[in-house]
């Protein structure tokens, strides 16, 4: 594999602007110091996605993912490093220098990166096809030109065309030096088998005499095909996608986003339609903030990828009262993501496609302004109008207009919508309102009705630890105590507890069960944690003259081992990168080759919660870390040293429990004797020492 000389990968990480970066796939909005979005890794309807322009990282406080500009890359695409950093490279105009790898070489990448390459290599041939074959100019160009697109939106859209025949992709790709089972795993070639489900050793094109409409992830990387037929009476269907692949998850993808976000963006708007075409045309039109469903139904993933970029959408519908009624309950879904609905209607007959080729690029433009309106306007006409003057249908139509509100997150847009549809339909608010919380109510039992159900079993053993406890109160058998670990006893024993305590022998805390326990925390872990966190974020920052926060934290470490191996590993690369003469900076440890490192980098060098400027404006001083360093550090160490001096205590009490010679006793007594005066002592100087109950 050939490799990116390390001078390259430094300039592109200096070039890389994490805030321009992630701004290609989501819109962040500043908040203090850092930047916020809904996280492009999972689900959510409020930010916690964040980004921080001055250490060039990214986390979300939601499902974890962090790391810096190079790992965002690799998470939004699910790519390798190498190919992340080409995807930078190519953004920012770098130059980067490798040895000339043959198809093979390629593709031994790794299975993802090897569909990605493939498919992007059919995408150049059914291109070229198109536009330098007889039969591409002739059936496929010509079909495309009839429908009204020009040169730059066929260019722009990479369209192309699959030959007539039934192995011609098979027989050029294999010619270049492409391993069939890529070809396979992407879906371009189709293995054929006999009726018991054998292979037969037969290959042959998945797509054969259509017009080719690639389709790209977000950061525009062809990942699977749409195809249409051109012969008439063809027995196939119209359209034929590609199948599910390792790249290509339709659930998941857009037709056309990768050259509508940044329309999307600055219009702050986009417009939702059904098929390839009517994208095209609107595009071409004028209209670039528009992207399609491809045919398939709205789903969450797909709504999550409009919200990346906007919360305003409108959604363009053909004049089909049967089309628009289906499509009901994806705009329902628009609506529980948390996204501002609107809908345009066109003529009986039209979609938009057709619509903007009949009227012109600017009729068409005044449509959308004129005939836009709310989603709960137009369900409820839409609604109304069937119900006529039936009044149970008309009852019916108000709980499903209701039904609707009820999936918009917002308690204020919600009783707006209440108003218009109480205005609409000629009914009192407040019945509105009664028959809306009746619906809310009856979802919510109805939901905790499944969960109930479901989990039987947990209520049986709930309502039989109750009757343990029942039995024990009325003098039953009492629950078998849970032994204590040896830093509990150790504990224990500090702060007067007997040994009769110690077996169980009354106390109410050893009779818990460990389902009633909460996890306790690793108390060294997290102190190793945070001195790691001070030395990473704070080194160069002065405690006195000429010391240093890493001068000063790695003296007091000189003789502790880390015991959690993760933050021994961190500790040791900033030591490393002291001796290089370098500060540890976030920057470049998280870039790091190992991905614990950077998400452990990412997690510590990362606040949930900014500090309000009105403590500012109202002249009210919060003294801040930066403030308090000395303190942070000595009581960081103070509490590493004491945990360490229990850990060796208990480790001495545990000892005590095993035969021993007289001397070895002896010895162990005086140690556990000098270990509780210096927890004692570093107790006194952190400030927690707790008074002991009267013996």
């Amino acid at each position: 594999m050939a490799r990116i000389p390390k001078e390259t990968v430094d300039q592109i990480i200096h070039h890389a602007d994490i805030v321009e970066v992630v701004g290609d796939f989501v819109s962040l909005k500043r908040k203090g110091q850092n930047m916020w979005a809904c996280c492009p890794f999972h689900h959510e309807k409020s930010p916690s996605f964040s980004v921080a322009p001055a250490k060039g990282l990214y986390k979300c406080f939601g499902c974890g993912k962090a790391g810096g500009v190079v790992q965002f890359i690799m998470d939004i695409e699910g790519t390798s490093y190498v190919e992340a950093l080409k995807y930078l490279a190519k953004k920012y105009g770098i130059d980067v220098q490798e040895e000339e790898k043959t198809p093979e070489q390629q593709l031994a990448q790794n299975e993802k990166d090897s569909q990605f390459i493939v498919s992007d290599w059919a995408k150049s041939h059914y291109h070229h096809l198109l536009l330098n074959t007889d039969e591409g100019q002739g059936i496929g160009l010509s079909y495309l030109r009839q429908r009204g697109l020009n040169q730059a939106t066929i260019k722009t859209f990479e369209l192309g065309y699959s030959l007539d025949q039934w192995d011609d992709l098979l027989k050029s790709a294999t010619a270049a030096g492409f391993e069939q089972k890529y070809l396979e795993k992407t879906g371009l070639v189709i293995r054929r088998e006999d009726d018991n489900g054998q292979d037969t050793g037969r290959r042959y094109d998945r797509f054969r005499g259509r017009v080719m409409f690639p389709i790209h992830n977000i950061s525009g990387r062809v990942i699977g095909f749409g195809a249409r037929t051109l012969k008439p009476n063809d027995k196939t269907a119209k359209y034929l996608n590609s199948p599910e692949s390792e790249i290509y998850h339709k659930s998941d993808v857009l037709y056309g986003l990768y050259q509508a976000r940044q329309p999307i963006r600055s219009e702050e708007l986009c417009y939702l339609v059904e098929g390839y075409l009517d994208v095209l045309s609107l595009h071409q039109g004028g209209i670039k903030n528009v992207v399609a469903s491809s045919g398939t139904s709205l789903t969450d993933g797909q709504i999550r990828l409009i919200k990346r970029y906007t919360d305003n959408v409108t959604v363009l519908y053909d004049g089909d009262a049967a089309g628009i009624r289906a499509s009901l309950r994806g705009i329902d879904m628009l609506l529980e993501g948390g996204l501002n609905v609107r809908v345009v209607l066109f003529p009986d007959g039209d979609d938009p496609d057709s619509y903007i080729r009949k009227v012109g690029d600017q009729r068409f433009k005044e449509h959308l302004e004129g005939a836009s309106q709310d989603f709960i306007q137009f369900k409820t006409d839409l609604v109304s109008r069937e119900a006529a003057q039936d009044p149970v249908k008309k009852a019916e139509a108000i709980r499903d207009v209701l039904q609707s509100i009820g999936k918009v997150p917002d308690p204020i847009k919600r009783q707006v919508f209440l108003q218009q549809t109480s205005q609409a339909f000629g009914i009192d608010e407040q019945v509105l309102i009664t028959e809306y919380n009746k619906l809310v109510r009856n979802a919510s039992q109805k939901a905790a009705g499944g969960q109930n159900s479901s989990g039987s079993g947990a209520a049986g053993s709930a309502s039989g630890y109750s009757g343990n406890q029942q039995a024990a109160g009325g003098g039953g058998q009492r629950p078998t105590p849970r032994p204590l670990s040896p830093e509990e006893e150790a504990e224990a024993l500090m702060y007067g507890a007997s040994p009769e305590d110690l077996m169980g022998g009354g106390g109410d805390l050893l009779s818990l069960t460990p389902e009633e326990l909460e996890p306790v925390p690793d108390v060294l872990a997290q102190c190793e944690r945070e001195v790691v966190r001070l030395l990473l974020l704070y080194s160069p920052q002065p405690l006195a003259p000429e010391v240093s926060v890493a001068q000063y934290l790695l003296e007091q470490l000189e003789d502790t081992n880390f015991k959690t191996g993760l933050y021994a590993d961190l500790l040791h690369l900033c030591r490393e990168e002291l001796e290089q003469g370098r500060w540890p900076e976030v920057r470049t440890l998280i870039q790091h080759g190992r991905s614990d490192i950077r998400a452990l980098v990412a997690e510590l060098a990362t606040e949930k919660y900014e500090l309000s400027p009105n403590w500012t404006t109202h002249q009210i001083h919060v003294p801040r870390e930066l403030d308090l360093l000395q303190t942070a550090c000595d009581n960081a160490i103070l509490r590493l040293n004491k945990v360490n001096v229990e850990r060796e205590l208990a480790a001495r009490l545990e000892a005590l429990r095993h035969p021993m010679d007289d001397a070895a006793l002896m010895e162990n007594l005086q140690t556990i004797h000098l270990l509780k005066q210096m927890d004692n002592q570093l107790a006194n100087m952190l400030g927690t020492v707790i008074p002991r109950a009267a013996m």
